[in-house]
C-alpha cells in the first residue's frame, strides 16, 4: 500500500456532492443548540452525543435524524450551523460542495423555505474558502400529498440568487416510491432546476430504475444497490449517470456490514460514474479524507484513482462547464495534489 495516504487524503483539495447540511453540524455546535432548547435530558453531555449516533438500521437513523432536527427552530439557528459547517469543510480542504437542506422538516416551527435559505447563505458567506451550492430536499416522508414538496420546488426555482441549484429527494425511500413525485420533478425540469434523488439505498434496484425513468434525474443519491441488477449497472454506465456514493454512511445505516462488502469498486470497474461523499458526517463519525483513505486501504484504490474520483466529482457537479474547467485546473495546480 502507498504510504502517507491518510495525510495526503486530508491535504488534497476535494469536492462533495452528497452532503446534508443538518447532518454535518459539528457536535459542539449541535450541543449548543441542545442546551438552548433544553433537550439535554437525553444527552446530558457533549460526549453522550457520540453514542446517540449509533443506528440499528436505516429506519432507526431516520428516527435519530428527526430527534436531531428538533433543535433547529429559529432562522438564526441555521446561520449558526451553516457557518460552523462551512468552517469545518474548509479545514478539510473541501473547496466546493453541493449541499442538501430539508426545509419541510422545520415547517412546524413556522419557518419558510426562502428565509431558511437566506439564513443558511448568511452563515455560508462568512467562510469564503469553500463555495457551497444548495439543494432543497423535498423529503419523501411528506407522503402522497404533494403540496409541501411542490412548495419547496417552486421556492427553489426562485432562490437561485442564494445559490440554490436544484432539488433532491431523501427520506424513507422504502416507504414512499419515486412515482409519487413524478409530477413535481417534471415541473422542476421545466423550470430549469437540476435534479437528483436518493435511490438504491434503503430500497433495491427498482428504486434506481424509477429515479432514472420516472423522475428522469441527472444524478442518483447513493445508488449502490444497483449492483444487484446487472442490466441496471450497464444502463447507468451507458447513460453516464453519476452516483453520489457514501460508503461509510452505508455501513453505519446497515446497508452493508463491512467495507469489503461495499460495491463501489465493482461499480467503478464496470464503468459507472461514481463520486465519493460523506452524507451526514457528524452523525456517522466520518470525513471525506477518511472515505478516500478507506478506499485505498481496504478496496485497492490507488492514489491516481483517488484523484480520478475527485475530478469525477467536479465533472459530475452542476457547475458551468467553464467553472468545472477552472476548478480542475485549480486542483491540479495545488501543491497538495501530488502524493
Amino acid at each position: 500500500m502507498e504510504t502517507n495516504i491518510p495525510e495526503w487524503c486530508q491535504r488534497i483539495p476535494k469536492v462533495e456532492l452528497h452532503l446534508h447540511l443538518e447532518g454535518s453540524i459539528p457536535l459542539p455546535t449541535l450541543w449548543q443548540l441542545i442546551q438552548k432548547y433544553g433537550g439535554n435530558a437525553e444527552t446530558p453531555t457533549l460526549d453522550s452525543l457520540t453514542s446517540k449516533f449509533t443506528y440499528k438500521d436505516f429506519p432507526h437513523f431516520i428516527q435519530t435524524w428527526i430527534w436531531m432536527t428538533q433543535f433547529l427552530r429559529e432562522y438564526e439557528d441555521f446561520t449558526l450551523i451553516s457557518e460552523a459547517v462551512a468552517r469545518d469543510l474548509a479545514a478539510q480542504n473541501i473547496r466546493y460542495v453541493e449541499a442538501f437542506f430539508s426545509p419541510n422538516d422545520f415547517a412546524e416551527h413556522g419557518l419558510t423555505v426562502q428565509r431558511i435559505a437566506e439564513a443558511i447563505r448568511t452563515g455560508l458567506d462568512r467562510v469564503p474558502q469553500v463555495r457551497i451550492s444548495l439543494i432543497p430536499d423535498l423529503t419523501r416522508d411528506t407522503g402522497p400529498d404533494l403540496t409541501k414538496a411542490e412548495n419547496v420546488m417552486h421556492a427553489a426555482a426562485e432562490l437561485r440568487d442564494l445559490g440554490v441549484i436544484g432539488i433532491g429527494l431523501g427520506g424513507s425511500e422504502q416507504d414512499f416510491p419515486a412515482e409519487l413525485f413524478a409530477s413535481v420533478y417534471e415541473k422542476a425540469r421545466k423550470l430549469g432546476l437540476h435534479t437528483t434523488a436518493h435511490a438504491g439505498e434503503a430500497a433495491g434496484p427498482e428504486s434506481v430504475w424509477a429515479a432514472l425513468d420516472v423522475l428522469k434525474v441527472q444524478r442518483i443519491g447513493h445508488g449502490v444497490r444497483s449492483i444487484e441488477d446487472p442490466a441496471l449497472v450497464r444502463e447507468l454506465a451507458k447513460r453516464r449517470i453519476p452516483l453520489e456514493v457514501c460508503p461509510i454512511s452505508n455501513m453505519r445505516t446497515g446497508i452493508y456490514s463491512f467495507i469489503d462488502e461495499h460495491p463501489i469498486r465493482k461499480l467503478y470497474e464496470r464503468g459507472v460514474v461514481v463520486t465519493v461523499n460523506t452524507d451526514d458526517p457528524k452523525l456517522f463519525g466520518n470525513s471525506l479524507a477518511g472515505e478516500y483513505a478507506l478506499l485505498v486501504s481496504q478496496l485497492g484504490f490507488t492514489s491516481e484513482e483517488v484523484k480520478g474520483l475527485i475530478l469525477q466529482g467536479i465533472t459530475s457537479s452542476w457547475l458551468s462547464d467553464s467553472k468545472k474547467k477552472a476548478l480542475i485546473q485549480e486542483f491540479q495546480d495545488d501543491p497538495g495534489w501530488q502524493l
